[in-house]
């Protein structure tokens, strides 16, 4: 009996622990409701649901993601249009007495329910399906019937129009907001389907071409490299149409997968093997060409060519003016009327009549008329059938599928190798005469070359001059405005023997086309002084314009110090400026493109920042501390950059750091060693003391806010959301008692568990404090930084770091809060001295 006492006592004691720290339940029962720590996992371990809360966010959501793979994506989310507030610990998902699968608040009132009733249980199977089941069994209600953003592989997404059922997909708001965004997935009505997305439910953002019996044969890139994943299923008699994949063709490993439409419109489909993190399979839009018309009506995108869009033979653009700002959804006119349209109560010669212009490999446009009673196999009838009705405007034969023609505006055309479709557009027969006398095609063709020979040197002699024209107006028109008061003598003085006419003046109409017009699906971020947009080049290089908002009352110098200074200083951990481009009161930075965005985008994100390794967070400390060490002391001029921060380190293919905007930096003499300003423009938590209050910076400054992203990247915590429960202790003050009290590993961030090196970590730390200290003159050089983080010197032992500003509210709730991060919007603090 006594052994029998204490096993059952320690029973207990670790059924405490299990609610205590969380447990992973297998059903919900109206007995057993799922609560705050606590997950509802299936029988393979596959699939887990819970609560959570996007990169930290202030809400709270019951949502379902792949277990064991990371980084972590959200495939359902349940209450998407009314969050809990994160701090409601009382939550639950239950069965409610009458046999209601909902959510409840720490008040018991639902904020979201599957509507249905007689209830008994809810399960979590492997295929990542959540179902309420009833009491004998049968299945009352699926996730997979209600998705939020993503399609699992068995999932079906479409339409059933007998039941009236309709499975959409509908983006999250933004990557921290999983309430319905702007951008719908499905497919299209016609026949043969297309899969679309739409912006709010109506507007065609992109299309995948129709569905030949295998594949949708305007998006080759959703082929896999050894299998076709999709599938098209349903009845089309009966009107029910659904798209779904599988990897479970593939032998070998088991593939986990999700495709999911992102807050920009972009769906992507990620697959991972072995329970390994997630590898991009196919995206839907690869190039400016996959945005839905980009062209217009009668126009072909072709991403190869600069520009993008021209219009089909025998057609003219609507607009010249818009066509040559790089706006080309106008689309394009016909030059000349078809005969048919002409001729109408008259007989035409076969000399007259309209013919057809062979377009290769091509994506068809949309809104394709399927004449399914044709044989597959006569590609000549369906020509007949279009030729025969004037309103027929072109025609393609696809093998699987048949006869297609349209009788619309042609839309949405591509031209790529990637495509194998051929398109056959009607056209009059005067613009597709081709024969003419061989003595008269001789002697047009020498006139035409002499002609073209003669214009060709005469343009570029006009060439050179409009360019030495070019920059002259251009650093004129710089001059002559508020963007750069500071003379010619006075440049040079501070660029030392550079000239900025050797910076690469950028055209205004290139860069809209490389941006697609500033498209918000190449939107990059927001800062206080603009948007970031991702551009491609003629070339095929990827670049990011900053394009300083005209609306903006600040920003003017930091553009001319970025153009100015930037643009002569070079190393591998500053980020390279290509050019600019000023026109009117739009006013460009050109950089080159960093595919993995700012630093805070990894550190300050629970499910990214397990990207970032020990090794990768050292790499990424040492090459700031380079970055920093070559403006101080290595350049032509001393550069003090005062707005230094994880958002402005911005990380490359390789995750190697690169310094960025400059637009707060400061050129000093060499010999000066600190200077006063009368405007303190900086970020909260970063700025020294001296700098905060009293204007006094040097680069002492760009020390204290270095050894604060030290601190931040060990931890992966941001010093101005940190606090500690029932304490008014800063984040700082924090980091300082663990080292003085010898604990300075507890301050490494969860997410490394064991895997980081102890000594790297000591070091970084002592460093971190020796950086952040009071006094100025207690902060290293970033020479001796470097020495320090080389282990070539040790350091003395800091001070305690007294003057943190801290917030003032009391917080309670767990050790630490880490918030979200800021997306590198500048969030400044400004003091006018007096």
């Amino acid at each position: 009996m006594q052994l029998g006492s204490v096993t059952l006592f320690f029973l207990f004691i670790f059924s405490l622990l299990v609610s205590l720290y969380g447990a992973e339940v297998y059903t919900i029962t109206p007995s057993h409701p799922l609560s705050e720590g606590e997950t509802l996992v299936s029988p393979g371990l596959i699939f887990e649901l819970g609560f959570f809360s996007p990169n930290s966010s202030a809400n709270k959501y019951i949502g379902l993601w792949h277990k064991s793979i990371y980084p972590r994506k959200y495939v359902w989310v349940a209450n998407r249009d009314n969050p809990l507030a994160a701090t409601d610990t009382l939550a639950s998902l239950r069965i409610g007495s009458s046999g209601s699968l909902e959510l409840v608040d720490g008040k018991q009132i639902s904020v979201w329910s599957a509507n249905i009733s007689s209830c008994s249980s809810a399960v979590l199977l492997d295929n990542g399906n959540f179902v309420a089941k009833g009491v004998m069994g049968a299945d009352l209600w699926e996730s997979f019937h209600n998705p939020s953003d993503s399609i699992l592989p068995s999932m079906l997404v479409g339409y059933d129009r007998g039941s009236g059922k309709q499975n959409f997909l509908r983006s999250w708001k933004s990557e921290n907001d999983p309430s319905p965004g702007i951008f719908w997935g499905g497919l299209s009505a016609e026949l043969p389907a297309q899969a679309i997305i739409w912006i709010n439910g109506s507007t065609p953002h992109w299309r995948s071409g129709p569905w030949d019996k295998s594949k949708f044969i305007g998006a080759p890139s959703m082929e896999s490299q050894y299998v076709n994943p999709w599938t098209l299923v349903g009845n089309v008699t009966q009107g029910a149409r659904y798209v779904s994949y599988s990897f479970d063709q593939i032998p070998g490993d088991k593939y986990l997968a999700y495709d999911a439409i992102s807050s920009e419109g972009v769906a992507s489909l990620f697959y991972s093997v072995g329970g390994k993190n997630w590898s991009l399979n196919w995206k839907s839009w690869n190039n400016p060409c996959d945005n839905y018309g980009a062209c217009g009506p009668f126009g072909v995108c072709k991403s190869s060519k600069s520009p993008i869009c021209k219009c089909l033979k025998g057609f003219i653009p609507k607009s010249y003016e818009e066509w040559r700002k790089g706006n080309w959804t106008g689309g394009c006119v016909r030059r000349t009327n078809l005969s048919c349209e002409t001729h109408i109560n008259e007989s035409v010669s076969s000399k007259g009549k309209d013919g057809f212009l062979k377009l290769e490999r091509m994506k068809v446009p949309d809104f394709h008329e399927y004449l399914g009673s044709l044989a597959l196999e006569k590609s000549e009838d369906c020509k007949i059938q279009c030729l025969s009705n004037c309103s027929c405007l072109a025609y393609a034969h696809v093998d699987t599928i048949g006869c297609l023609v349209w009788s619309k505006d042609l839309i949405d055309m591509q031209q790529s190798p990637s495509f194998e479709e051929d398109l056959y557009v009607r056209l009059p027969h005067s613009e597709l005469v081709e024969g003419k006398p061989i003595n008269l095609i001789a002697s047009l063709t020498t006139i035409g070359f002499m002609s073209i020979l003669v214009a060709i040197v005469f343009s570029l002699h006009r060439w050179n001059a409009n360019q030495k024209r070019h920059v002259e107006l251009t650093a004129r028109r710089l001059e002559s405005t508020s963007m750069i008061k500071i003379h010619r003598d006075s440049i040079r003085g501070y660029i030392g023997k550079h000239d900025p006419s050797e910076l690469k003046i950028y055209d205004f109409d290139s860069i809209l086309i490389a941006t697609n017009s500033f498209s918000i699906t190449n939107k990059l971020g927001q800062g206080g002084f603009g948007a970031v947009y991702k551009g491609m080049l003629p070339e095929g290089k990827e670049i990011a314009v900053k394009r300083l908002s005209s609306s903006s009352g600040q920003g003017v110098e930091e553009f001319k110090n970025e153009m100015l200074l930037i643009s002569n200083l070079q190393h591998k951990n500053l980020v390279r400026m290509m050019g600019c481009c000023v026109k009117e009161d739009e006013k460009l930075l050109i950089y080159e493109f960093m595919p993995n965005k700012s630093l805070d985008t990894f550190l300050l994100d629970l499910t990214k920042r397990v990207v970032l390794d020990w090794a990768t967070r050292f790499n990424i400390i040492q090459g700031v501390a380079r970055g920093l060490l070559y403006l101080h002391h290595d350049s032509y001029v001393k550069v003090i950059h005062r707005d230094l921060k994880v958002s402005n380190i911005l990380l490359d293919e390789k995750m190697n750091p690169k310094i960025s905007d400059f637009g707060l930096a400061r050129i000093v003499e060499e010999t000066q060693s600190i200077e006063n300003t009368q405007k303190v423009v900086g970020t909260r938590g970063y700025m020294s003391p001296e700098y905060a209050m009293g204007g006094i910076f040097s680069e002492k400054s760009d020390v204290y806010s270095f050894g604060v992203l030290v601190l931040e990247v060990i931890s992966g915590k941001k010093n101005t959301s940190f606090y500690l429960y029932d304490q008014q202790l800063g984040f700082l003050a924090y980091a300082w008692e663990l080292w003085n009290e010898g604990m300075a590993l507890e301050l490494v961030d969860e997410v490394l568990g064991d895997s980081y090196s102890s000594s790297e970590v000591m070091t970084c730390v002592h460093v971190g404090l020796l950086c952040v200290q009071d006094n100025a003159a207690d902060r290293p050089a970033m020479v001796d930084v470097a020495s320090i983080l080389s282990s070539e010197k040790d350091g003395p032992h800091p001070k305690r770091p007294v003057f943190t500003i801290q917030n003032s509210i009391y917080h309670p709730g767990p050790c630490y809060e880490n918030t979200n991060s800021s997306k590198n919007e500048a969030s400044m603090t400004i003091i006018e001295g007096r």
